[in-house]
């Protein structure tokens, strides 16, 4: 299906990094899946090869292109490789967490931060989840009391993506425990920090690749310097830019879906029973067939759904339902598809096993598909 998003230069820029993927993260990236981390260095070739912050301004080092359609690339040719998990670092560092940065730091926080994210020698991470809350952000227990020219902060976050190699991470609180949406505020804690500690590297069912940690926060002195935004605002930051957050997952969602069938479609041309390739069967051809069909449907929502973000148009709803419908595509996809690989698809050495395993958190982090359906039937009025 013929994409009318991308321009020549979208191509270009596809083409390098391809390029990148298969030179710096494909040949390691077995490894990676075993070490439980990619090396802090990848996000360094990242940066020095520009594909970190390409809508950073050019005074601090970026590509100062406004365009999420590059984000995209990225996201899809991480998929196609079959290395989303070690690419989810660099994914989250600039689709989520750069937000943030550009949207709510001063000038003085901007010259701080900003040229280290684009290097790759800032790692980043977002830290909202706390043990027995899940998606009641509200309800957290992680505080920031001012004293002084400090906040003095409290308590865990847990399920932190960049976890472990994270340098900067953008921290929800409670400035006013004795609020609840309105006692939110946002505070960068930095790598270094006395009282700032990591707990182990989650082990996962799948994303191996991808450092996953608690942080334990005991009487850390956060300089008031590191207010992210407005103090009391903290709930409003968050939903601001979570529908750019949701769009990113779908968007990888639809491309780890396309890679899927296209292994498959490799593997069934190729393997044959009772005399003839499994292709061949009506069954296999009919499921291929919706499967092609839901996917072709799903991209065309999701490129409208960026051109829509890149005028400032996107609304939470439609992010929503891009991020629930994507995810849930994306699980029955590969589920489909490890079928169809018979024995095979249970075997780790095939790409096909390991994107069942990467597949099942995506319908849960970002928001739940429950959260995202809440999300657009408030919208109906009912």
């Amino acid at each position: 299906m013929r994409r009318t998003i991308f321009t020549d230069e979208h191509e270009m820029f596809r083409a390098a990094f391809r390029q990148f993927v298969d030179k710096e993260i494909v040949p390691h990236h077995l490894q990676w899946e075993t070490d439980g981390i990619v090396p802090r260095e990848l996000f360094s070739a990242a940066g020095a090869s520009g594909f970190l912050g390409t809508d950073v301004p050019e005074a601090y080092g970026g590509g100062g292109v406004e365009d999420f359609t590059y984000n995209l690339i990225i996201g899809e040719e991480l998929q196609r490789a079959g290395t989303g998990g070690a690419g989810l670092g660099i994914t989250l560092h600039n689709d989520i967490c750069l937000p943030y940065f550009l949207s709510l730091c001063t000038d003085e926080q901007k010259e701080r931060w900003l040229p280290g994210i684009v290097s790759g020698d800032l790692i980043t991470a977002v830290a909202m989840t706390e043990p027995g809350i899940g998606s009641d952000l509200a309800s957290m227990g992680t505080t920031a009391i001012r004293d002084g020219d400090a906040y003095v902060v409290n308590g865990s976050k847990t399920f932190i993506t960049n976890g472990i190699n994270a340098d900067l991470v953008i921290t929800a609180v409670k400035t006013d425990p004795t609020q609840r949406h309105k006692g939110m505020s946002l505070v960068i804690l930095e790598r270094g920090m006395e009282g700032f500690e990591r707990g182990r590297n989650l082990e996962k069912v799948g994303l191996h690749s991808q450092d996953t940690a608690e942080l334990f926060f005991t009487d850390v002195q956060v300089p008031v310097a590191n207010l992210l935004g407005t103090e009391g605002q903290g709930f409003v930051h968050l939903v601001h830019n979570l529908p750019q957050e949701r769009l990113s997952i779908a968007a990888s969602a639809v491309a780890a879906a396309e890679a899927a069938l296209g292994w498959t479609l490799e593997y069934v041309k190729d393997r044959t029973a009772f005399g003839q390739p499994v292709g061949a069967f009506q069954n296999s051809r009919f499921r291929l067939a919706e499967l092609r069909t839901e996917i072709d449907i799903a991209q065309v929502f999701v490129d409208r759904c960026i051109e829509a973000l890149n005028v400032g148009e996107l609304t939470a709803e439609e992010a929503a339902e891009a991020k629930w419908w994507c995810t849930e595509l994306q699980k029955r996809t590969v589920d489909t598809c490890v079928q169809l690989h018979g024995g095979y698809g249970y075997m780790l050495e095939y790409p096909i096993a390991r994107a069942y395993t990467d597949a099942r958190i995506t319908t849960i982090y970002g928001g739940t598909t429950e959260i995202m359906k809440e999300i657009i039937g408030r919208s109906l009025g009912v």
